[in-house]
C-alpha cells in the first residue's frame, strides 16, 4: 500500500467484490458467442472454422490491447480503463445481436474483444492499490472464483433466452447486464479512484527511467511465458476435454459435461483454499509446484484411461481443484516480481500471454482429437503443467534473490 491509512474491512470488502463482479461480466463475454454457435451456424450458414475464427479473434485482438490497456491503466487511473472496458463489452453485444453478416460478426467479436483487454491490468491495480497487503491472498482469489462463475453464467443465460425467443433477443439482453454492471461502477465509482496512487506513480516516473524499462526484467517475461503455458492447458480443458472424455471413456454427453462442470466448481473451491495457503507463505512459487504436480498426475491418469468412468469425472475435480489452489499464489507471485508504479504494465503485458495461450489451444488440441488421439488432450494438459511449475519456480527464485541482493545493498 502506498498510503499511510490502513484500508478498513468495509473498504477491502467493497473494492474486492466490485472488482469482482466486474471480472464475473468479463468472463461471461468470453463465453458472448460460442453457446449460440448452433444458432448462429443456421442463420448465417457458417462452417466451423468460421465459428472459430470469431473466438481465435476476441482473443488476438484481447491479447494485443491487454498489452497496451496497462500503460494506460499506469497513466489514467485503472477505474477509469475498467469502466471503458464495460462499456465496450456491452457495445459488443448490442452490435452482435443486430449482425447482419459474418463481418459484422467478426466486428463484434473485435470490439468485445478490445473491452475484455482491460481488466487483468485495470483489476490488478485496483486490488494492489486499494486492498490492504494482509487480504491480498483472499482478494485474488474472490477474483479468481467470480472469473468462473463469469464463464459458468453465460451459457445458462445465453441459451435460455434464446430457446425461449432467438439468439438477438440472448444478446441484447447479455448487454443489458454489462451496463447494469457499468451504472453499480459509476456508482461506486470513489471506492475504486486511485487518483492518489497514480500522482505518486508519475511523481516516481519522474526520476525512475524509461517507461519500458520494466521489459528488461527476466521474471516479466517468465510471468508471461506461466501465462501462455498454463492458458494453453486451460484452453485444453475448455475446448476439448468433453469430447475426449467420450472417446476414452464412452460417456454420454451429459456424463462428459459433468466432468467439465466438476473442474469449474472444483476450481472455484481450491481459489478458495488457495488464497487462505497464499496468505501464510511468501514462496508462492511452492504453492504453485506442488498444486500443478497433483493437477499434471490427475491429467496423466485420465489420459491412460485405467479408471472407470464416474472416477474420471472426479479426476478432473481434483485437476481443477488444484489448478484452483495455484491462482492466489499466481497473481502474488506477479506482484512481487513487479517494479512499483508499474503494476498495469506488468499485468498487462503477462496476461496477454493468457489470451495468446487460449487462442492457440483450441488449434493444437483440435488437431489432436481430429488425428484420433483424445488421450493426447490430457497428456498435453499434463505436460503443459508440468511445464508451468518451471517457469514459476524460476520466477520465485529470480525475485527473492532481487530481495537478498537489495537487502544487502
Amino acid at each position: 500500500m502506498t498510503t499511510a491509512a490502513v484500508p478498513s474491512l468495509r473498504q477491502d470488502a467493497q473494492v474486492i467484490g466490485l472488482v469482482g463482479i466486474a471480472h464475473g461480466i468479463s468472463h461471461f463475454f468470453h463465453l458472448i458467442l460460442a453457446p449460440l454457435f448452433p444458432w448462429l451456424k443456421t442463420a448465417f450458414s457458417l462452417s466451423y472454422a468460421e465459428l472459430g475464427l470469431l473466438m481465435t479473434v476476441f482473443f488476438v485482438v484481447s491479447a494485443i490491447g491487454q498489452a497496451l490497456a496497462g500503460f494506460v491503466v499506469d497513466r489514467v487511473g485503472a477505474h477509469r480503463v475498467l469502466f471503458c472496458g464495460i462499456g465496450l463489452l456491452g457495445l459488443s453485444a448490442l452490435l452482435l445481436s443486430q449482425a447482419q453478416n459474418y463481418p459484422m460478426l467478426l466486428a463484434g467479436s473485435m470490439l468485445a474483444g478490445m473491452g475484455n483487454s482491460v481488466f487483468h491490468p485495470a483489476d490488478y491495480t485496483l486490488l494492489n492499490k486499494r486492498v490492504s497487503t494482509a487480504r491480498l491472498g483472499h482478494a485474488f482469489s474472490m477474483h479468481g472464483i467470480t472469473g468462473n462463475l463469469g464463464w459458468a453464467a453465460a451459457p445458462v443465460f445465453l441459451t435460455s433466452i434464446a430457446g425461449l425467443s432467438s439468439w438477438r433477443v440472448a444478446l441484447f439482453s447479455a448487454s443489458f447486464v454489462a451496463f447494469a454492471v457499468l451504472l453499480l461502477m459509476f456508482v461506486y465509482r470513489d471506492v475504486l479512484r486511485t487518483d492518489e496512487h497514480r500522482s505518486a506513480a508519475k511523481h516516481a516516473e519522474a526520476g525512475s527511467g524509461h517507461v519500458l524499462d520494466f521489459m528488461r526484467l527476466p521474471a516479466v517475461w517468465m510471468c508471461f511465458a506461466f501465462f501462455f503455458i498454463t492458458a494453453m492447458a486451460l484452453g485444453g480443458i475448455q475446448s476439448f476435454s468433453s469430447s475426449s472424455l467420450r472417446a476414452l471413456y464412452g460417456m454420454s454427453l451429459a456424463s462428459a459435461t459433468a466432468g467439465y462442470t466438476a473442474y469449474m466448481l472444483a476450481s472455484a473451491a481450491g481459489m478458495v483454499w488457495g488464497g487462505f495457503l497464499a496468505a501464510k507463505t511468501m514462496r508462492h512459487e511452492r504453492t504453485i509446484a506442488f498444486a500443478f504436480t497433483a493437477a499434471g498426475l490427475f491429467a496423466l491418469v485420465v489420459a491412460a484411461g485405467v479408471v472407470p468412468p464416474m472416477m474420471a469425472v472426479v479426476l478432473m475435480g481434483a485437476i481443477g481443484f488444484g489448478a484452483g489452489i495455484a491462482g492466489p499464489s499466481r497473481d502474488l507471485l506477479i506482484r512481487a516480481a513487479a517494479p512499483k508504479n508499474a503494476t498495469g504494465r506488468v499485468y498487462g503485458v503477462v496476461y496477454s500471454g493468457l489470451d495468446i495461450g487460449l487462442s492457440m489451444a483450441p488449434l493444437l488440441f483440435g488437431a489432436l482429437m481430429d488425428a484420433d488421439h483424445p488421450a493426447w488432450v490430457f497428456i498435453g494438459i499434463g505436460i503443459f503443467q508440468s511445464m508451468a511449475i518451471v517457469t514459476a519456480v524460476g520466477v520465485g527464485t529470480n525475485t527473492a534473490r532481487n530481495a537478498k541482493t537489495a537487502a544487502a545493498a
